[in-house]
């Protein structure tokens, strides 16, 4: 069986869980992205309190490896590997947009159709990809600067379900197989991933894992 610790802080609500075995035992969200750091910590003992678990017992941490707010997922990835370092624990990653997709296809139950998480970007641009009802990637995640004309190959055959905070730059797009959902992601839909990797053995270096930034990180001179 295995007891995970579950850390998402990519986005603008971030989110703590312990799962065991893909179910929920406890968990702790928070609406306010500045707030990441201050939250994280305590959220932490706050979900291994009400579990009845000790930290010491967990199988693994999994955390949101981006794309992403950038000092969001410094900050959880910094958590991650603080603790599995300290307690001698295997790191998962997993890509943002996948753990929204999966809260996609776990809302919209289709299975003929594609799944197209987007976080919000600059202007006109989005973090986005493309998935299959089974989470197999048509597009793998990109930066994509949105017009009236994205997607039309896939769209011209199959429909496409959009979400995500950069899905309203998406309605610029119009088809009539491009669907818009509003479904939200959680925590909980990054413990159903990482149960599977998990299970698999898909670990991450503690030494040489990085955020997936997805675009490279600069400041104004």
């Amino acid at each position: 069986m295995a007891l995970l610790l579950n850390i998402d802080t990519a986005t603008e609500q971030a989110g703590v869980c312990l799962s065991k075995d893909g179910e929920i035992l406890a968990l702790e969200e928070t609406p306010g992205q500045k707030n990441h750091a201050s939250f994280i910590q305590p959220a932490i003992q706050r979900v291994m309190q009400a579990s009845g678990h000790n930290l010491s017992s967990i199988d693994a941490v999994a955390v949101t490896a981006g794309p992403g707010s950038y000092t969001g997922l410094r900050v959880g990835l910094s958590t991650a590997k603080g603790l599995c370092y300290a307690l001698g624990k295997p790191l998962i990653m997993i890509n943002t947009l996948e753990v929204m997709a999966t809260a996609s296809i776990l809302a919209n139950g289709e299975e003929n159709v594609l799944f197209c998480p987007m976080i919000d970007a600059r202007r006109m641009e989005v973090f986005t990809a493309l998935y299959t009802a089974n989470r197999q990637t048509i597009l793998p995640p990109t930066a994509m600067v949105l017009n009236e004309t994205s997607f039309q190959n896939e769209l011209s055959s199959t429909t496409i379900i959009f979400s995500g905070s950069g899905s309203t730059k998406a309605k610029i797009i119009q088809h009539p197989n491009a669907v818009f959902c509003n479904t939200q992601y959680s925590v909980k839909h990054l413990a159903v991933l990482a149960l599977l990797s998990y299970n698999a053995s898909r670990f991450a270096s503690l030494a040489y894992s990085e955020p997936f930034y997805l675009k490279e990180f600069y400041k104004k001179a």
